[in-house]
């Protein structure tokens, strides 16, 4: 069963201008992704809602975004359209603003590489006139732990299956260890593959990948009921799937401790 976007994600996107009034952030619920602020027209609110719909799901996005007589500077919907892509689910209880030529990301995620990573895409992403405040910060020791478990390493299976190969079995070993570790948290088994063949079909095999860690982490004295599992399939990579290095890269298991 895919579950819901760990944690919560508030995206906050608002013009300049002296007459823009952004609604008080609501807290939304978990799994949800809440989408508030003032644009100019109805085109400039569709077009940022149909992206962050296509990245998270229609049914998981809470419209709050208002009507104005706000001012943008040049092409302000198009740098927008481009801060919003796969790097925002790597955070956790995040929330990513603009406003106007300032942007602002803060939230959770998993690791320093991440944190900069991210920041450094967003920058890159606009032009000189924008400003970026990177307030990511870096998840619990417990997420610490496990990264540190998994050290980068490839968790590997069989070509086109969810079949764990001996080596993969070999850092699941180590991984059961440090999950013994986490007290009283849950922790998402998260599959991801290349982007080789169907989406449909790498989604469904990322989530019985997913299922296989899940089920071989059973074996190893984890309890079933502190995993969940999510399958992400090509959506997500890490590398560029162009080459063969970088598509090994982007076949991998994650793993994230819950809130």
């Amino acid at each position: 069963m895919q579950t819901k976007p760990m944690g919560m994600l508030l995206l906050v996107c608002a013009a300049a201008g002296a007459a823009a009034q952004v609604p008080a952030p609501v807290t939304p619920m978990p799994g949800q992704v809440l989408v508030s602020g003032t644009v100019p027209d109805e085109a400039s609110k569709a077009a940022m809602l149909a992206r962050v719909r296509e990245l998270y799901g229609f049914d998981r996005v809470v419209d709050q975004i208002a009507i104005g007589n706000v001012v943008l500077p040049p092409n302000w919907n198009g740098y927008v359209q481009k801060l919003i892509n796969g790097n925002l689910k790597l955070i956790s209880k995040g929330q990513l603003k603009v406003d106007g030529n300032a942007v602002t990301v803060q939230g959770e995620v998993a690791n320093e590489a991440q944190r900069q990573q991210i920041a450094s895409d967003i920058a890159s992403s606009l032009n000189p006139t924008y400003v970026v405040k990177n307030a990511l910060r870096v998840s619990a020791a417990e997420q610490n732990l496990l990264d540190a478990a998994l050290a980068r390493r490839i968790i590997e299976f069989e070509s086109g299956q969810a079949l764990i190969r001996p080596s993969g079995m070999q850092i699941l070993d180590e991984m059961a260890a440090a999950l013994l570790k986490v007290k009283g948290k849950k922790v998402e088994v998260i599959g991801h593959t290349d982007n080789t063949g169907l989406r449909e079909s790498n989604l469904a095999l990322s989530l019985a990948r997913a299922e296989a860690v899940r089920t071989y982490l059973a074996g190893k004295a984890i309890d079933p009921a502190m995993i969940t599992v999510s399958g992400q399939g090509p959506d997500r990579p890490v590398a560029d799937n162009a080459t063969a290095d970088g598509r090994a890269r982007n076949r991998r298991i994650e793993f994230r401790v819950a809130d």
